[in-house]
């Protein structure tokens, strides 16, 4: 889960990691306020779920009442459109207004699971303030990285070495110090997935700060922390995805043209690859799971054809817990409560395979079976493309 840049500060605040003076706002009006609060210079800023938010226009500065009224009109309601939105963009619905600060050096600090070491890494780079990926690529020698065992904790000489590495003074390092020590604090206990800073500022007074915050949650653990949940914002998220998970359906939107159906994440992953093999291109990753019922599978089935990007729909399920013939039944259920109008190719095999095939015979609807997986993605991707 992806929570607002805002959200991620008040969650630093609370484990003293320093962050800038701001507050967030819903309206022009409470913007314009706070702004007045803060006094010039002040930033605003777009809140939503992508990065990229700068170059998108949707980071200005603010001199002066007449700035910021100026911002505040262009950045509140906009369609901010980044790498990271997609060219359809995300809408602005809200926005954080902060102190403007006196920058000295530009930073770079995250942690993270390093799932290899299964341990967690914090990663650190002395060119903060654009994308990190571009650093990795260009200047390798630039990124610093220290795993943490999660027995032992973080020890103070992990910190030293970051800061020396980081280039810090005295000053600096007692600053970077405490906020490291508490950033390591809120990834553990939030089950953090992932902790970033970028750009990480060490200010004219030597303070070392977060001025951008970004925290994603571990789905699997956020029963344990009901206050952090309640901070999701679903207008943030895909629509279908959302909906998926109404029916505890594992689903993620990509941009193809094939809606797949499939029972099994490593059944799921290997179905897309083989449609990719065949020239095709998946249009999402849907795991029914494997105790499937006839109400899931039509939910399901609901949601692919509910992405008007797919043009075929290849249905692959291995009966091993699931049962075929409840597959089969839920299809067949929501083909008939929809307008059905695009191919759908259907391999069904496993436990209650000769009774699922029947209740797809008999339904007289127009579907497409094939047991072999080969012959099965060879046809859906043809109907794909239209023949």
């Amino acid at each position: 889960m992806k929570i607002h840049e805002y959200q991620a500060k008040e969650l630093f605040r609370s484990h003293g990691v320093a962050v800038p003076r701001g507050e967030m706002a819903e309206t022009a009006e409470k913007a314009l306020a706070v702004a007045e609060t803060l006094g010039y210079p002040c930033v605003v800023k777009a809140q939503v779920h992508a990065g990229g938010r700068g170059k998108a226009g949707g980071i200005r500065l603010a001199r002066s009442r007449a700035e910021a009224e100026k911002h505040i009109s262009a950045i509140l309601g906009m369609t901010l459109v980044s790498p990271q939105t997609g060219p359809e963009g995300r809408r602005v619905r809200k926005l954080l207004v902060e102190q403007g600060l006196e920058i000295r050096r530009e930073l770079y600090l995250a942690i993270l699971l390093d799932r290899e070491c299964e341990m967690p890494v914090i990663i650190a780079s002395c060119q903060g303030g654009m994308e990190i990926e571009s650093v990795a690529r260009d200047h390798p020698q630039a990124i610093f990285r220290v795993h943490v065992h999660p027995a032992s904790g973080l020890f103070p000489s992990h910190i030293r070495t970051l800061a020396f590495q980081l280039g810090l003074n005295k000053a600096q390092q007692q600053s970077f110090t405490v906020l490291l020590a508490g950033l390591y604090d809120l990834f553990l206990k939030s089950d953090a997935s992932l902790v970033e800073i970028n750009p990480l500022i060490v200010t004219a007074g030597d303070e070392v700060l977060a001025l951008d915050a970004k925290v994603n949650f571990d789905d699997n653990a956020l029963f344990r922390h009901a206050d952090i949940a309640a901070w999701r914002d679903t207008l943030e998220e895909e629509p279908l995805e959302v909906e998926a998970a109404k029916y505890e359906l594992n689903y993620i939107r990509l941009d193809g043209s094939i809606g797949c159906m499939v029972n099994g994440a490593g059944l799921a992953m290997a179905t897309m690859d083989i449609i990719k093999f065949y020239g095709g291109e998946p249009a999402n990753f849907l795991d029914v799971g494997g105790a499937t019922s006839t109400a899931r599978v039509k939910e399901a089935f609901k949601i692919l054809l509910a992405d008007p990007n797919v043009r075929a729909v290849f249905v692959n399920i291995f009966g091993g817990i699931v049962r075929t013939d409840l597959v089969a039944s839920g299809i067949v259920e929501a083909a008939r409560g929809l307008d059905l109008r695009i191919p759908v190719v259907i391999r069904l095999v496993g436990t209650n395979e000769e009774e699922g095939q029947r209740i797809l015979r008999e339904s007289r609807l127009d579907f497409v079976t094939e047991n072999v997986l080969a012959e099965a993605v060879r046809r859906v991707v043809e109907l794909a493309r239209g023949a």
